[in-house]
């Protein structure tokens, strides 16, 4: 599964030209003509990546920016910004509230579309063709792609980010707060319960794969959650 990119313009023959290139680069493009409806839809479809221009109406792009940062769910997810405003102050600013780059216009498909690779690959390594394997449990990174053998199971971003987490070290025990802060990042306010309920709905998806009553997600009482080894 390609990476999903959500892209904000009202500026109708910019955002046409850029959605027609980036879905021939191979990205799932999700389309905004106003920053109104970009924080709403970064919110619904929670893309792998957002591109925003500056100046729109209704919010613009350095309001829906910080809104995005403010996010538990949307937090960590990268952000470039758009602008025909090239001062170097404006850039700064652009990139202090949040932004992880900042694209002057005008610019060409091939610069963005490089830009895009280079931000996906520092916000997610793990995304270029990486395979995580546990016993017949295997993630595809790649592909976004989860199986145990052949079945393949069907999970929420959060629950996948998790599930990847105990997959890098089967067994270790990781307790709610080192969950928080390695899913929804240092310093962002999440209630216990949330991640409770991203916990179950791994652990009902895994379940829908296990043979018997066996349980791939080991809780640990008072302590935190692992993956079992065997």
């Amino acid at each position: 599964m390609s990476a999903s990119i959500l892209i904000a313009d009202d500026e109708p023959n910019q955002l046409e030209l850029l959605s027609f290139n980036l879905t021939k680069a191979g990205y799932v493009v999700h389309k905004a003509h106003d920053g109104r409806q970009a924080a709403e839809m970064a919110e619904l479809l929670q893309p792998d990546l957002v591109i925003l221009d500056w100046m729109m109406p209704e919010l613009s792009g350095i309001d829906v920016c910080k809104l995005i940062r403010k996010s538990p769910e949307l937090s960590k997810t990268p952000v470039i910004m758009l602008s025909a405003r090239g001062e170097e102050g404006d850039k700064t600013f652009g990139l202090d509230i949040g932004a992880d780059d900042y694209v002057t216009k005008p610019f060409s498909p091939r610069e963005l579309i490089s830009r895009i690779k280079a931000v996906l690959r520092r916000a997610s390594p793990t995304m270029s063709d990486s395979i995580q394997i546990v016993g017949d449990l295997i993630i595809d990174h790649n592909q976004m792609v989860v199986k145990k053998g052949d079945k393949p199971i069907t999970l929420g971003p959060k629950e996948f980010k998790i599930l990847s987490l105990l997959m890098e070290r089967p067994g270790q025990v990781y307790s709610r707060q080192q969950l928080l802060d390695k899913i929804w990042g240092h310093g962002i306010y999440v209630e216990d319960r949330t991640v409770d309920v991203h916990l179950s709905r791994l652990r009902k998806a895994l379940r829908t794969v296990q043979d018997g009553d066996d349980d791939l997600l080991r809780t640990v009482r008072g302590a935190g959650y692992a993956l079992k080894t065997s």
